[in-house]
């Protein structure tokens, strides 16, 4: 599958790995990749009318779907169900795969302060909590995805109380 530009889509992508998963008999693989696109198709029928979901959509949905196999494997290990837990953590790794890599404490620190300056240049005055929405849709539009947005947001809310 591939986009207007020619490049591949993210969701076609998914689409291959699952026919070479089920032909190598990965169950885990399959089943995983399966709940994907299942999620992915949900969304893309969500709302009024029916849209093809562009790679970046895509990829928010695999996050979400790995951020919720995380907290599913932290409420089964609490309940001490391990095998349960493991199972969940093993999909989210599978999952995670399809993701860019996410930004580590520099880079994303690196981007905070960037975008701290440039409001503080642009509004003429120190950077108070009032900005903080301006900063940190600054840093999102920066990390591409690559960084959870509690993450951004506590970034953020560090670098401005200082």
């Amino acid at each position: 599958m591939t986009d207007s530009s020619g490049a591949a889509t993210l969701k076609g992508r998914l689409r291959a790995d699952l026919t070479t998963a089920m032909k190598a008999r990965d169950t885990l693989t399959t089943g995983t990749l399966r709940m994907a696109l299942a999620a992915v198709t949900t969304a893309e029928v969500a709302g009024s009318t029916a849209k093809e979901l562009t790679n970046a959509e895509v990829q928010a949905v695999l996050a979400k779907e790995v951020r919720r196999r995380g907290e599913a494997a932290e409420a089964f290990a609490g309940a001490g169900r391990a095998e349960q837990a493991a199972q969940e953590e093993a999909e989210a790794a599978v999952l995670s795969g399809y993701l860019p890599t996410p930004l580590d404490d520099a880079e994303l620190a690196t981007l905070v302060s960037a975008a701290v300056e440039q409001v503080r240049t642009d509004t003429g005055a120190p950077v108070t909590m009032r900005q903080m929405g301006p900063i940190i849709k600054q840093v999102q539009a920066a990390a591409e995805g690559r960084a959870d947005g509690a993450r951004i947001s506590a970034a953020v809310k560090a670098a401005i109380t200082g």
